[in-house]
């Protein structure tokens, strides 16, 4: 091997190797030259307990130790004899380098003879591992230590429990998010490992992505202490909120972004206090009594003109007793505006401030967060954000985003997307039904990383601002997909948005600006929801007019197709050869898998012509493994192809009836 790869400065990864224990080898260096090589392990405080010279072309080298503790052995009573000379060789094979060294040992019988192997490996260029093996020891397994190039970026990470109660955890898990916001203010040093029943499933899978393809060494962190202690430099202050009122929290996280301060409850000031930190507002006894309304007034008045307008959050999502703010970290990160005011009209207050919030945004600007279950609606939410032309990028529960943001992608690396279709198809469909099945609700939160996926084709959902909000964690995914999965955007725009509520003028540029993410990201189908029409008092249909469709087609030149709705559409057209079709199927968590296959077998019968397309939307929260069960109970005369190539078939075999929100039922 080129033992050059050997040489430099590599820090032990802890929790990846065996005990180090007291005397253990914090950091390792290796010079190489023409001739020798040689190595220092190094202790904390910088001791150096283990140097050793070899010859590279596996001449012996004698000498005698300048060390007496075997760091490896610091629970026994073994050591080496300083008295004794002893022999160094090494030997290079094709992926290792191997030093021996030939020495007495010192016990408390007197001396012996003894040989101790340091096989030293690299995995890639960023990694090393170095197993040890004594002579002393029949049929040693060995001892394994594995390094980082100290050049490698280091960083930290937490775990965060399922409890996010006022009552239970929700206080030292707000503390850590706003911790995380703070660490990350300049560089990505503090990720958090969010539970297995998150909305976004996937932050244990990215931490291993971010140790092995992004070569972060990473440390973990136990306790909100032991986190506070290694980023005591980050907070300039704290600020508390009261545990009696929900929102105060939300209050909080505006004033720690603009304040660089730690979020806290009562039963956390100890701490705070501990670490150095001064209060900077103390939110405790300020909204008794008070609404939601005056208290986001309250806020308003005194921060708003400090906030970002380019992005605002809602801490949205569940009520009462439960907060899960995984968004707050970036929230914070761009000193943004939290609140969760209800959108509803009839709660005249709050839907009047969340507009005023909302119109004194810049154009284009980014809403993160989420609605909250217990005011308003989704639909009514993106309705008022999309008529001012702005952009929802979901949920409250999104993670890591103040880290994420700041891990690119590889030197040279593009996104490649799984296309099956190209110049020269001409698959001529069968008479048949062809399935495509689509993920719903975009990366992350659905079932990537549950079994099944690569199995069959499957189309999921892409959201796109992720290619500059979170580079790294979209090359993740591009990075791991199997020739089954299929990309394309999502949803309706650059970012969540109901085009039947934008504003007409403001429609072409957004629609635009999706088609140029589509193109950056390899994505040749675009995903469109609209619940505008639901929105409303009287109800209506979750379909496209006229216009709307013409602005797709108009802006999105290069799509091959589109696909419509969430649950069961009726929008449906092809203009030359480019297809949009509704989901027909909306495949939900609650259903059993009798009665899925039932309803595909009456779509089948009731749509009679062949080939017939069955488009389907699979809810998040239904793993692959529980699609292909139903697909696989299905009838002789059924088919799942990938979508690109079920569009393109549709497109060419039309057999649908044209039909706009305005003609929904028609013949």
């Amino acid at each position: 091997m080129d033992t050059r790869k050997l040489a430099g400065t590599w820090e032990c990864i802890l929790e990846e190797s065996d005990e180090v224990g007291r005397f253990g080898a914090a950091s390792m260096e290796i010079e190489v030259d023409d001739s020798e090589l040689r190595m220092r392990r190094i202790a904390r405080g910088a001791r150096v307990i283990d140097p050793i010279v070899c010859r590279l072309d596996g001449a012996p080298l004698s000498d005698r130790p300048a060390e007496r503790v075997i760091p490896d052995l610091f629970t026994s009573g073994i050591y080496r004899n300083l008295a004794a000379e002893r022999t160094v060789t090494g030997e290079a094979a094709e992926h290792a380098f191997t030093i021996r060294e030939s020495l007495k040992l010192s016990t408390s019988q007197g001396s012996v003879p003894a040989r101790i192997e340091y096989r030293l490996e690299p995995a890639d260029p960023e990694r090393l591992t170095l197993t040890l093996t004594r002579s002393t020891i029949p049929g040693d397994r060995g001892t394994v230590y594995r390094f980082r190039r100290s050049a490698v970026r280091n960083a930290w990470y937490i775990r965060l429990g399922e409890n996010w109660e006022i009552g239970g955890d929700l206080s030292r898990h707000a503390m850590l998010i706003s911790l995380q916001a703070l660490a990350n203010r300049k560089s990505p040093r503090l990720y958090l490992v969010y539970p297995k029943q998150w909305d976004f499933k996937f932050t244990p899978a990215v931490l291993d992505y971010l140790k092995t393809a992004k070569r972060f060494g990473f440390s973990e962190l136990r306790t909100p202490e032991e986190a506070l202690t290694t980023f005591r430099g980050a907070a300039k202050g704290y600020v508390v909120w009261d545990r009696a009122v929900r929102t105060s929290l939300i209050v909080a996280f505006t004033i720690a972004g603009l304040e660089d301060a730690l979020v806290v409850s009562d039963a956390q000031v100890e701490l705070a206090e501990r670490m150095g930190l001064r209060c900077v507002a103390d939110l405790r006894n300020e909204f008794t009594g008070l609404s939601d309304a005056q208290i986001y007034r309250w806020a308003y008045d005194r921060y708003w003109d400090r906030c970002s307008r380019d992005y605002i959050v809602w801490i949205g999502g569940e009520h009462g007793q439960v907060m899960r703010p995984g968004v707050a970290d970036w929230g914070m990160h761009k000193r943004a505006f939290f609140n969760d005011l209800s959108t509803r009209r009839t709660d005249h207050d709050e839907c009047a401030l969340a507009t005023k919030l909302l119109s004194e945004q810049n154009p284009g600007s980014y809403v993160f967060g989420w609605h909250s279950y217990k005011k308003d609606l989704e639909e009514e939410h993106v309705s008022l954000t999309s008529s001012f032309g702005l952009k929802v990028e979901g949920l409250h529960t999104l993670p890591n985003m103040s880290f994420s943001s700041q891990v690119e992608t590889e030197p040279g690396f593009e996104f490649h997307n799984n296309h099956h279709v190209g110049p020269g198809y001409d698959r001529k469909p069968e008479p048949k039904v062809y399935i495509a099945c689509v993920q719903t609700d975009c990366l992350g939160i659905g079932a990537w990383t549950e079994p099944g996926r690569g199995e069959i084709p499957y189309a999921w959902e892409v959201t796109m601002n992720w290619v500059w909000l979170a580079p790294a964690m979209m090359e993740f995914f591009y990075t791991q997909a199997t020739p089954n999965d299929y990309f394309i955007g999502a949803l309706s725009g650059p970012g969540y948005m109901y085009p039947a509520s934008v504003p007409p003028d403001k429609l072409p540029s957004l629609i635009e600006e999706a088609a140029a993410l589509m193109k950056r990201l390899d994505l040749r189908v675009f995903d469109i929801m609209d619940f505008t029409r639901i929105a409303r008092p009287e109800g209506g249909t979750p379909d496209l007019d006229r216009r709307t469709v013409d602005a797709y087609y108009a802006h999105m030149p290069d799509a091959i197709g589109f696909v419509n709705g969430y649950y069961p559409a009726q929008t449906f057209t092809v203009r030359d050869g480019r297809p949009m079709l509704s989901f027909d199927y909306y495949i939900s968590p609650t259903r059993s898998q009798e009665d899925a296959v039932r309803d595909m077998v009456e779509l089948a019968e009731v749509n009679a012509k062949r080939p017939y397309f069955l488009l389907v939307h699979v809810r998040n929260f239904s793993d692959i493994r529980r699609v292909i069960g139903m697909i696989d109970a299905l009838p002789s005369g059924f088919e799942v192809i990938p979508l690109d190539e079920f569009l393109v078939m549709a497109g060419r075999n039309w057999n649908f009836a044209e039909q706009y929100a305005v003609d929904v039922g028609g013949d």
